[in-house]
C-alpha cells in the first residue's frame, strides 16, 4: 500500500470498457485508490491519455511496435514505460501493488493472473476466461497464497454479495440472470442473417466488441456458469440460467431452506468494480439509484438454449471438465473475431465451437502447459476451419 495509506491497483486492460471504467472509479474515490499500473494491448493513444490523467508508476504496451511511440509521448513524466506481454507478467508482481484487476480479454489473463496470485495479490477479476480455462489451478493458487478472488462481474458480484454472512449456509443453488442480448426470442432463420452491426447493439449494458457478441451467442452466459462452478465451489446443477430483459436482478442465491436472496440494481458496472476494490467495506456513490416505480413489470423466461447453442455446449463443457472448457473458450475467441470480421456467421460460430470440442484432444486431468497447448491447438484448429468453410456458411 502506498505511503499515503490508497489501495495501489493494477488494472491489466486499463483501455477496455472495464477499465475504462475502473479509472473513473479510481477518479471519484482519488483518497482510496491510486493507479499504480495501467496496461492496454495497442490502443496507445489512450493508454498515453490515461497514463498523464493518472500519473500510474507504469504504463505498460503489450504491442511492442506502439513502444516507442508511447515511450516518447511520456518521456518528459516519472513513469517507466515497458513493452510486451512478458513485461506485465512480471511487473504485475511488484511489491506495492495492492489488488490487480484483470480486464484483459481472453485466454491472454491467465499467466498475469497466476504470476500476481503467487506473489500474494488479491484479483478483482474481470477476465472470466481465466478461471474457464484453469479454474482448479488458479482456485488452489489462491488457497495456498491466501489470496481474495473477488468478481468483477454484474451476476458473480451479486452472487458474491448475497453470499455475505452466509459462510455456514449450504447454497442449494444460484441462478445467473441473462438479458437475452439484442436477439432475445428471435429464431434460427433469422439469426442465419444477422451481422456484426446488429450483434453490437446490446439493449441494456454498454461492453466491449467481444463481450458484446457473447452476449448475443449466449456465450458470455456460457462462460459465466463455468465461472461460477469455481468461484463458488458448485456441480454444474447447482447453476441455473434464466433471463431478465431489464437486467435490474442481477442474480439470485437459494439455500437449502428454500430461501433466495437476490440482488438487484441498475445495470452499471461501476458499482461491481467499486465493490471489488472496497471490499468488505461499502462507500457512498453518486450512482443513479433504482426505484421500483420506474421498473413496474420484471420478467424472468427459460433460455432458448435449442437456438441459442453456446449456452448448451457450456454446459456440456463443464460436466465433461479437464480441458474442455479450455477448447470452447479458445475456439468461440477465435470463431468471434472471424465474425467481428464477417468471416464467418452468427449460428456457425456454434459450428466451430463443436467442432473442436468433437475433434481437438481431450485431457482428463490438464497441467498449465496443458492448458497453453489446448489452447494454442485449439486456435489453429479453429482458424482452419473457417477457412475451410463454404462461404454460404458465413451467412448460415
Amino acid at each position: 500500500m502506498s505511503i499515503d495509506n490508497k489501495k495501489n491497483i493494477a488494472i491489466l486492460g486499463s483501455t477496455g470498457s472495464i477499465g475504462t471504467q475502473t479509472l473513473e472509479v479510481i477518479r471519484d474515490n482519488g483518497q482510496l485508490f491510486k493507479a499504480f499500473m495501467l496496461t492496454a494491448h495497442s490502443n496507445a493513444y489512450l493508454l498515453i491519455e490515461q497514463a498523464i490523467a493518472f500519473m500510474p508508476k507504469y504504463a505498460i504496451i503489450c504491442d511492442e511496435t506502439k513502444y516507442a511511440q508511447v515511450k516518447e509521448a511520456l518521456a518528459h513524466l516519472p513513469i517507466k514505460v515497458l513493452g510486451g506481454y512478458e513485461a506485465i507478467k512480471e511487473t504485475v508482481t511488484h511489491p506495492d501493488i495492492d489488488v490487480v484487476l484483470t480486464a484483459m480479454v481472453g485466454f491472454a489473463g491467465l499467466e498475469p493472473t497466476i504470476n500476481a496470485i503467487t506473489a500474494g495479490k488479491d484479483i478483482a477479476l474481470a477476465n472470466k476466461e481465466t478461471l474457464v480455462v484453469a479454474g482448479e489451478i488458479i482456485t488452489s493458487l489462491a488457497k495456498k497464497h491466501c489470496v481474495n478472488i473477488l468478481p468483477v462481474d454484474s451476476e458473480h458480484s451479486a452472487i458474491f454479495q448475497c453470499l455475505a454472512g452466509e459462510q455456514d449456509n449450504k447454497i442449494e443453488k444460484i441462478i445467473l440472470t441473462a438479458s437475452g442480448g439484442p436477439f432475445r426470442g428471435r429464431s434460427a432463420e433469422f439469426l442465419a442473417n444477422v451481422t456484426r452491426e446488429h450483434a453490437l447493439k446490446h439493449p441494456n449494458w454498454v461492453m466491449g466488441a467481444k463481450i458484446t457478441i457473447d452476449s448475443a451467442s449466449l456465450m458470455n452466459k456460457g462462460l459465466e456458469v463455468i465461472e461460477a462452478k469455481w468461484l463458488f465451489d458448485l456441480e454444474a446443477d447447482q447453476i441455473d440460467v434464466i433471463v431478465h430483459p431489464q437486467s435490474v436482478v442481477h442474480s439470485l442465491v437459494q439455500f437449502e431452506d428454500g430461501s433466495i436472496k437476490a440482488q438487484l440494481g441498475l445495470p452499471d458496472m461501476k458499482l461491481p468494480i467499486q465493490y471489488a476494490l472496497t471490499y468488505p467495506n461499502r462507500i457512498k456513490t453518486n450512482f443513479k439509484r433504482f426505484n421500483f416505480i420506474d421498473y413496474p413489470n420484471l420478467t424472468f423466461e427459460q433460455p432458448d438454449m435449442a437456438t441459442f447453442r453456446n449456452l448448451k455446449l457450456a454446459f456440456d463443457a463443464l460436466e465433461q471438465g479437464g480441458n474442455m472448457p479450455c477448447i470452447i473458450n479458445a475456439a468461440n475467441e477465435v470463431a468471434v473475431a472471424a465474425f467481428l470480421k464477417n468471416e464467418t456467421g452468427f449460428l456457425a460460430m456454434s459450428d466451430i465451437i463443436e467442432t473442436c470440442m468433437q475433434q481437438i484432444t481431450y485431457i482428463q486431468a490438464p497441467s498449465l502447459d496443458d492448458y497453453l497447448n489446448t489452447d494454442k491447438e485449439t486456435r489453429i484448429f479453429a482458424q482452419n476451419l473457417i477457412q475451410q468453410m463454404p462461404l454460404k456458411a458465413v451467412r448460415s
